[in-house]
């Protein structure tokens, strides 16, 4: 039974808590009145990336995500205080006027997650994390700073798609045992590989090509949006940024050798990184 003393935030904390360390680490480092609503935000991220893992066939999980798209395009199946986190992230939206299309593609973008095509080439890659990954650090600065988000947009665009990728590579071993692909095909192809070649882990060779370039072009978006002056005021949607390089440089070490190997770092080390990157206002 929920605890009636508990507020919405508290309950989106703690979802981020359980599924999102990061940015529930995020969310305290953020200033305390705009917490509500940045945790709000997070947490129906973090409900909408693990859709997968809860449903075992892609049709309930198109029903869980058309529950959230319903609730953002004003057609909510019963009362929203039943939901504490659609009923905060409603709230966010109403307080800070998000603006509700972005939600609503991020969710048509998490559609691909139920699926196992592969990620065609890197332009759908980068439509993909500019929608999931990228749109949610620029929705974070409009609650931080509606005036100074617009001038972080192109930072919040890269700076997602390094994220993505960095992401995308932490669960490369879990994506392989589904049969999932995010690498492009494209990348694949220009290593001589294809998905089920990939997939198959045997040419450790051409794997490490194929996954020292994707590697890359996350570094290389992370990079770009060093180029761009991001506010004090909305940097704290970017701390999870701070986090995603690291990542990229290892799995370029791995390789192949990724399929087994934990990339994460420890969660006192990424605390560190998070706060020297506060410190500092660097990604």
């Amino acid at each position: 039974m929920t605890d009636q003393s508990l507020t919405n935030q508290d309950i989106c904390l703690a979802t981020l808590r359980d599924n999102d360390r990061d940015r529930y680490l995020a969310c305290l480092l953020s200033p305390a009145e705009k917490r509500d609503a940045l945790a709000a935000l997070y947490a129906f991220n973090a409900e909408l990336a693990r859709i997968r893992d809860l449903v075992h066939e892609p049709l309930p999980g198109e029903v869980r995500m058309q529950y959230w798209r319903d609730l953002l395009e004003g057609n909510a199946h019963g009362s929203t205080q039943a939901n504490p986190i659609a009923s905060a992230l409603l709230s966010a939206i109403e307080a800070y006027r998000l603006p509700r299309q972005t939600l609503v593609n991020m969710i048509d973008a998490r559609i691909f997650d139920l699926y196992d095509d592969p990620m065609e080439t890197r332009v759908s890659l980068e439509g993909y994390a500019g929608e999931t990954a990228s749109a949610l650090v620029q929705l974070a600065s409009l609650v931080l700073g509606p005036e100074e988000a617009g001038r972080s947009a192109e930072a919040a665009g890269h700076a997602g798609v390094g994220q993505a990728i960095a992401g995308l590579l932490l669960l490369m071993p879990l994506h392989r045992h589904r049969g999932q692909l995010y690498i492009p095909l494209e990348i694949l192809s220009a290593t001589g590989l294809d998905r089920d070649a990939f997939l198959a882990g045997e040419d450790k060779q051409r794997i490490s090509a194929a996954i020292e370039a994707f590697a890359g072009l996350g570094r290389d978006h992370l990079a770009k949006a060093r180029r761009v002056a991001i506010s004090p005021t909305v940097f704290p949607a970017f701390l999870p940024i701070a986090l995603a390089e690291p990542v990229l440089i290892s799995a370029q070490r791995a390789g192949a050798g990724l399929f087994e190997r934990q990339l994460q770092r420890s969660q006192l080390r990424r605390q560190a990184d998070m706060l020297l990157a506060l410190i500092r206002k660097k990604i």
